[in-house]
C-alpha cells in the first residue's frame, strides 16, 4: 500500500516479508495428566452432591468426627468456643410495631417461653452438632408441661435419626416437592445407635421441621461435619504428640548405659550382653576393667514439637474460620493490632452464622409461636390480631467486649457527634435494646437528681480520633443487626 511512496522516490517498494506463524500451545498444570498430578488427584470424582453425601459416606464421617472430638482437648475446645461466641446467653427478640405496649407484652411472653424451653442452651446444642455432624434437626411439638401459656416445645433429634431404611440414597430421609422444596422427613422413633432400636419411623411434614446445615454445593441437601477437612490433621497431631510422649519415656526409663573403650587387640572384662544393673541411692559401684557408665540423654520432645502443635492448630483452625489464637487458647505471640485483625475475619464469620441460625430456626420458632399465642386469652393484645397486622422484629445477640474500652468509648462518641452513627446501632452492637437501656438510664437519672446524688455524663466528642491500626474496622463489634427488620404475618395474613 506504501508503492506510491517508493515511486515518488524513484525506488521500487520491496517484496513483502514472509512472516512464520508460530504456533503457541498452552494448558493449566492441574489438568495435566502426568503420572505425578495422576497420583495426587487420583481420588478426585465428578459425582453429585447426592452421591458424594450418601448415608454410608456421612456416617463414616460423622463417626470420626465424634470420635476426634471426644479424645482430642484442641478440637473440643474449638467446638465449643464455636458454640458459645456463636450463640452466647442467647437472642433476644425486639419487636418494631409501632404500638409500643404491645411490643413489650409480646417480649416479655416470648422471653418467658425460651427461658422455659431452655432455648439458648438447645442453639448452643445446635451449632456443635453442625461442627461435628455436619447438621442437627429440631422438630416442633406440643409439651404440656410447660410452665408458659404457649406449650410450643422445640425437640432436637440427632441427624442418624432422620433415615429412611427403605432409600440410602441421595437425600436420605427427607421427599422433595415438584419445586424442589422439602415436603416430609422420616425420622425414625429410636436412634440406630441404640441396642434393639425399631425400625418404627413417622413421617412429620416439613412445616415442623427446622433442618440446619450447611450446603457447599448447590443442590446440597444433607450436611458433612464442618471440621471434615480437618479430620486427618487432628490425627496427625494427636499421632505425633504421642510419639513424641513415648520416645521420651523411653529416654527416661532407661537410666544409664555401659559402654566399652578396650581396643580389639587388649579386650575387656566379660559382661554378658544387655545385662542390667540395679542401682542404689549414694552407692559407689566399680565397673568391669575396660567399661564405662554412660546416662542416657532425654533428647525428647524434640524442640520442634511446639511448632509442629501449633502449625497443624493454624492449618486445622482454618477451615473453621477460627483464628489460631483462640483455637489455641493462647495469645502471647499476638500484639494488639494482630488481634484485632485476626478477629475481624472470625466475628463476620459469627455474624453470618447468627444471620443463618435467625432465618433457619428463630423465625420460623417466633412465627409457630404467635400462631399459637394469639389464640391464648390475654396474652397478646388484641391490637396485633388485628387484619393486616405484621410482627415486624430483629433479634439481638451477645456484644463483643472491647479489648480497649476507653479508646472504644471515644470512638463511639465521636461517630454519635458527627451523626456517623446513632444509638440504635451502638446498642446493637453490645446486645442491647437502646429503647429499653434509655428508659432505664433516665429513672436513674431522675432517682439520683431526687435523692441528690452527682452524675457526671462523658462529651459526645473525643478530643482526638483512635489510632487508625486499631479502630480501622468498625465492623469488628457488631453482632447484632440494628437495622435489618423481619415481618412476621400475624395470622397468617401478610
Amino acid at each position: 500500500m506504501f508503492d506510491w511512496l517508493f515511486g515518488r522516490a524513484g525506488r521500487k517498494a520491496p517484496a513483502p516479508l514472509s512472516v512464520g506463524v508460530r504456533r503457541v500451545s498452552a494448558r493449566y498444570d492441574a489438568a495435566a495428566s502426568g503420572d505425578e498430578n495422576r497420583r495426587h488427584w487420583a481420588n478426585a470424582d465428578a459425582l453429585s452432591p447426592a452421591s458424594a453425601n450418601t448415608l454410608a459416606v456421612r456416617k463414616v464421617l460423622r463417626e470420626r468426627s465424634r470420635y476426634e472430638i471426644a479424645n482430642n482437648s484442641y478440637a473440643k475446645g474449638i467446638v465449643l468456643t464455636l458454640a458459645n461466641d456463636c450463640i452466647g446467653t442467647g437472642p433476644r427478640l425486639q419487636m418494631l410495631t409501632d404500638d409500643a405496649e404491645a411490643n413489650k407484652a409480646i417480649e416479655s411472653a416470648f422471653e418467658s417461653w425460651t427461658a422455659s424451653i431452655f432455648l439458648a442452651e438447645k442453639l448452643r446444642t445446635v451449632r456443635m452438632s453442625k461442627a461435628q455432624d455436619g447438621e442437627s434437626f429440631g422438630i416442633l411439638t406440643t409439651n404440656p408441661i410447660l410452665p408458659t401459656p404457649v406449650k410450643l416445645d422445640l425437640r432436637l433429634v440427632e441427624c442418624d435419626q432422620v433415615t429412611d431404611p427403605t432409600n440410602t440414597k441421595g437425600a436420605d430421609g427427607i421427599v422433595f416437592d415438584a419445586y424442589g422444596n422439602p415436603d416430609t422427613y422420616t425420622v425414625r422413633r429410636e436412634h440406630p445407635g441404640t441396642s434393639g432400636a425399631s425400625m418404627d419411623a413417622d413421617k412429620i411434614p416439613a412445616a415442623s421441621v427446622l433442618h440446619y446445615f450447611r450446603a457447599d454445593r448447590p443442590g446440597q441437601a444433607r450436611g458433612i461435619p464442618e471440621i471434615t477437612a480437618a479430620l486427618g490433621l487432628f490425627a496427625q497431631l494427636r499421632r505425633y504428640t504421642l510419639a513424641v510422649i513415648g520416645a521420651a519415656e523411653v529416654a527416661a526409663d532407661m537410666a544409664m548405659v555401659i559402654q566399652s573403650d578396650a581396643s580389639a587387640e587388649t579386650g575387656a572384662d566379660e559382661v554378658e550382653a544387655l545385662s542390667t544393673i540395679d542401682l542404689e541411692k549414694r552407692m559407689a559401684t566399680v565397673l568391669p576393667e575396660g567399661w564405662k557408665l554412660n546416662q542416657t540423654k532425654a533428647e525428647q520432645p524434640t524442640t520442634g514439637h511446639d511448632e509442629f502443635v501449633k502449625g497443624k492448630l493454624n492449618e486445622v483452625a482454618r477451615c473453621l474460620n477460627v483464628p489460631f489464637n483462640v483455637a489455641y487458647g493462647n495469645s502471647s505471640g499476638y500484639n494488639y493490632a494482630s488481634g484485632r485483625l485476626d478477629h475481624q475475619v472470625y466475628f463476620k464469620s459469627i455474624r453470618v452464622e447468627q444471620s443463618v441460625i435467625e432465618g433457619v430456626i428463630l423465625d420460623r420458632l417466633f412465627a409457630a409461636w404467635l400462631a399459637e399465642a394469639i389464640l391464648v386469652p390475654n396474652l397478646i393484645p388484641d391490637s396485633m390480631k388485628a387484619e393486616g397486622v405484621v410482627a415486624v422484629h430483629q433479634w439481638f445477640w451477645d456484644g463483643n467486649e472491647h479489648v480497649d474500652p476507653s479508646k472504644e468509648a471515644d470512638a463511639q462518641g465521636t461517630r454519635l457527634g458527627n451523626n456517623t452513627t446513632n444509638l440504635a446501632i451502638e446498642f446493637a452492637k453490645v446486645g442491647r435494646d437502646w429503647e429499653a437501656e434509655i428508659r432505664q438510664r433516665a429513672k436513674e437519672l431522675a432517682l439520683c437528681n431526687e435523692l441528690g446524688v452527682p452524675t457526671s455524663t462523658a462529651p459526645l466528642g473525643g478530643e482526638s480520633e483512635p489510632e487508625e491500626e486499631e479502630n480501622s474496622d468498625e465492623e469488628e463489634n457488631k453482632t447484632a443487626k440494628g437495622i435489618a427488620r423481619v415481618r412476621v404475618p400475624v395470622n397468617g395474613r401478610a
